[in-house]
């Protein structure tokens, strides 16, 4: 699929000077200019054509103004200069003379062919508007829950419409049955019938935008809304979901995700092809409707303000965050337009003469390639190009630096092959199977069952994953951990008659060991004859299988009874000796019941401790002002520590009863007297 971007000049002087001003030559001869002047100062917001395809309108800053492209003359028609920035405009006649703006001050401004014709203002800050044609009524939408009507016949505002929602974004009436629809800020389209001014049904868009695979960070309000035909819509989501619905249900038909989580910018829809083409500020998407199979998707330089389909043809306008409008020319979306439909012959001989891809005669090379090859001092100079992760370099340039690096090249590549030449001989040898270390037997079984079934496997069937490659399984034969117990209670009750079978596989396993141990030994590989095919034995019926079970069990009971005799037995003869410990010096013997204390005290978490010694009242902790934790700790004492204590508060005990007696004896003696 081609798509070609169109500047936008017109005649052969223009083209001079810009090729003259511009150093790339091939870039410029590449190009195809179409308009003179098809740009705004600074930046575009919206692009609009008319109705019968002659004039182009854009919207832009800064100054604010609004510029009329005329077709038919390829150039500029005329520029007019308004007060403040244009939200979004409409063209109610065929052509530019009747014209409509809504401004981001509340004010709505009317033009005609001369100029500024009349201007109002709304109520509240609006945000779209859309014309009833039948009625001649103008619907505001803004930062209110009210939908204004203002009648262009009687020029006056009649009731508004009370919605549900708090604000609403955008607005849009069907053109076959004139229904008006408003999507809000709340996720949800409300319909109205203009007819008797009511509402006729809500849709919650933002619920059903949300699947398993979308992954949003707030509620999704709607940012864009188009009719098609008669029962068909379309809905754009801030968080990057379109959804299409049939008016006649309430579930959408499709949720197509941008993956990008940018709001909708603008719904189109191309009815030959059965295509929507939607647009957020950074890609432009077009996908079936019917099955949402992506068409094609377009990624300008610059964010992306409006997209606007030209009638009729394969031709997208854009309005972007820059100076500078684009023109995309699809031919596969259909015919160029009227007024450059030399843009078919154009392509027509592009495809007859196919260019060569620019990057045919280079080699992609990254940083470590580079310093390999002792060309790093390269980066920057005009010997390569960068590109993604690394760069491209002339094909030559690499072959001869490779040359004079590696001369010893061809050798490794003659060695190479002769080394390739064998293998393949060898391959044609009988091979032997390698079993891995751990649980040889399994790995055998599987081999065993792989054969079995490839003669059986039907040639479309698709190979199924052998465990034996799988990664995931890879430790079950590497790590003894895993090794299987045939020995165990649960492996002989559950396989009952592998033993017959794994007697089989221990022979064949004694071979193959015996082979590797021969290969290891030799320096060739001994040429010998494929195992035999052992006679396939068809097992047992169901009867067999309840006997050898039983008899299993059997087996086990007693083992157990001999395992138990022997454990009373060596339990019998064992006589117990006693056990000596030693105390550590400052330390008393109280219990053995401290040392297991002790040793699950060892084995908690520091935060376990802490509880405890909190609890035990060693450990406090308190906050600060600073709005930091304080720890204090409380040492415990020693033995010889608490003997000493408590012999100093005896001593202090023994001083305090002395006095208390000689002050005793003192007061008897002042009543009796000195005699």
């Amino acid at each position: 699929m081609r798509i070609f971007v169109l500047c936008l000049v017109t005649n052969d002087s223009a083209l001079e000077n810009f090729a003259c001003q511009t150093k790339d030559v091939t870039n410029v001869r590449r190009r195809i200019e179409l308009i003179q002047d098809f740009d705004m100062p600074t930046v575009s917001t919206k692009i609009k054509v008319s109705r019968d395809g002659q004039y182009i309108m854009a919207a832009g800053t800064y100054k604010p103004r609004i510029r009329c492209f005329d077709t038919y003359q390829l150039s500029l028609k005329f520029e007019r200069c308004l007060d403040s920035e244009v939200v979004t405009f409409d063209i109610l006649s065929d052509d530019y003379s009747k014209i409509v703006f809504l401004q981001c001050d509340r004010y709505v401004e009317f033009h005609s062919q001369h100029g500024r014709y009349y201007r109002t203002r709304i109520p509240k800050f609006g945000r779209d508007f859309s014309y009833h044609y039948p009625s001649c009524d103008l619907y505001f939408v803004g930062a209110s829950s009210e939908v204004y009507r203002l009648n262009l016949e009687q020029g006056r505002y009649l009731n508004s419409l009370q919605t549900d929602a708090s604000e609403n974004n955008v607005c849009d009436i069907n053109p076959i049955h004139c229904l008006f629809a408003t999507g809000t800020a709340e996720g949800k389209v409300e319909c109205w019938d203009p007819r008797t001014r009511n509402r006729v049904g809500v849709l919650d868009c933002a619920l059903s935008s949300v699947t398993a695979d979308t992954e949003i960070d707030g509620l999704p309000s709607i940012s864009a809304l188009k009719f098609n035909g008669a029962l068909n819509m379309a809905v754009g989501t801030s968080t990057g979901q379109v959804l299409l619905y049939d008016l006649r249900s309430s579930n959408p038909l499709i949720v197509k995700d941008h993956q990008y989580g940018l709001p909708i910018k603008s719904i189109q829809f191309q009815d030959p092809l059965d295509l929507i083409i939607s647009a957020d500020s950074r890609i432009i998407k077009m996908w079936n409707k019917d099955t949402g199979k992506i068409f094609t998707s377009m990624e300008p330089e610059h964010d992306i303000n409006d997209v606007c389909l030209y009638p009729n043809s394969g031709m997208l306008l854009t309005a972007n965050e820059d100076p500078k409008m684009n023109i995309y020319y699809i031919p596969v979306l259909g015919p160029a337009p009227r007024w450059c439909s030399f843009l078919d012959n154009l392509t027509e001989e592009l495809e007859e003469n196919p260019e060569s891809t620019v990057y045919d005669d280079y080699k992609f090379v990254t940083r470590r390639d580079l310093e390999n090859l002792g060309l790093a001092h390269l980066i920057g100079s005009p010997l390569l190009r960068a590109y993604m992760h690394g760069f491209f370099m002339d094909i030559r340039l690499y072959h001869k630096v490779k040359m004079m690096v590696n001369p010893f090249a061809y050798e490794e590549y003659r060695k190479e092959k002769i080394r390739q030449k064998i293998e393949e001989t060898r391959a044609q040898r009988v091979q032997l199977k390698k079993l891995p270390k751990v649980n040889k037997e399994l790995a055998l079984k599987l081999i065993e069952e792989e054969e079995e079934q490839q003669p059986t496997r039907k040639k479309k069937q698709k190979n199924l994953p052998n465990i034996l490659t799988d990664d995931r399984f890879k430790v079950m034969f590497e790590n003894p951990d895993f090794q299987v117990d045939e020995k165990s209670e649960e492996f002989r009750l559950l396989n009952p008659l592998v033993s017959k079978i794994s007697e089989k596989r221990k022979k064949k396993l004694k071979i193959l060991e015996q082979q590797e141990a021969q290969e290891q030994e030799e320096e060739e590989e001994p040429e010998g004859k494929p195992s035999d095919a052992e006679s396939s034995e068809t097992s047992d019926d169901e009867k067999g299988w309840v006997e050898e079970v039983r008899k299993q069990r059997k087996l086990l009971r007693q083992e157990e009874k001999v395992k138990r005799q022997e454990r009373f037995k060596e339990d019998q003869q064992t006589t117990l000796k006693p056990q000596f410990f030693e105390i550590k010096t400052g330390e008393e013997f109280r219990s053995f019941k401290d040392s297991a204390k002790k040793q699950k005290l060892i084995k908690k978490t520091l935060g376990d401790r802490l509880k405890l010694e909190e609890k035990l009242g060693t450990l406090s902790v308190s906050d600060t002002t600073v709005g930091s934790k304080q720890m204090t700790f409380k040492l415990k004492k020693s033995g010889q520590q608490k003997k000493q204590q408590e012999a100093e508060k005896q001593h202090h005990q023994e001083r305090k009863n002395i006095r208390r007696s000689a002050s005793h004896l003192k007061s008897k003696r002042g009543r009796r007297g000195p005699f």
